[in-house]
């Protein structure tokens, strides 16, 4: 957490965001290259079902933890394409930035303008699939839980970061900047909450 009083100092990508000692460049980095590897999985496992359908998936392992079931859905096509793609496209990108900020590349604020709509929107996406996989399809993915574990700080994360950069005497921003870690850790608490009454330990569990 940040020790602040009344405002935090605004900072660029370059001071805010670069070399070794900067959390959020190796977030977008690291989390980048787990979220594309997650995506990856879930093409692959699409483009089975496709030519094969009903084929047995790893991640399919009783019948409330079942990727097939989350990935034939309609909800995992909500753009008349694999949501995957979206994930390939936005984890690519992400990677690309984090790398880029640990080599000491300044980036312009148009850069962080378009990385906040697009952690917006991402975090959008999944909160609505999220909802859909617990209460509407009672089915729960790995591969999709590990796509929600990284987009969650990843949002969070960068959204503390334009706030300290483009409203460094705002209330919300010293919130967030000062509450981070706990902001993502509360809302890993809810997800988990929501999977935990809905499911119970009777189907997470069964074989």
């Amino acid at each position: 957490m940040i020790d602040i009083e009344d405002e935090v100092t605004p900072r660029d990508g370059s001071v805010d965001a670069t070399g070794t000692a900067s959390p959020l460049a190796w977030l977008m980095a690291i989390g980048g290259v787990i979220g594309l590897a997650a995506s990856a999985m879930l093409t692959y496992d699409k483009i089975k079902l496709l030519e094969t359908p009903g084929a047995s998936l790893a991640c399919s392992i009783n019948p409330w933890v079942d990727c097939g079931g989350v990935v034939s859905s309609w909800q995992a096509s909500l753009f008349g394409f694999p949501n995957t793609f979206l994930g390939l496209a936005g984890f690519s990108v992400v990677t690309t930035l984090g790398v880029l900020l640990l080599s000491g590349t300044r980036l312009p604020e148009w850069f962080w303008a378009g990385l906040q709509v697009g952690a917006v929107l991402a975090v959008a996406l999944i909160t609505f699939l999220q909802y859909t996989s617990i209460y509407d399809l009672v089915k729960l993915c790995p591969y999709c839980m590990v796509v929600w574990t990284v987009t969650i700080p990843l949002f969070v994360a960068v959204t503390a970061r334009n706030l300290r950069s483009w409203a460094p005497t705002s209330a919300v921003t010293r919130f967030v900047s000062n509450w981070t870690l706990l902001i993502v850790l509360l809302w890993y608490v809810a997800v988990v909450s929501a999977i935990w009454f809905q499911f119970g330990p009777e189907r997470l569990f069964a074989s």
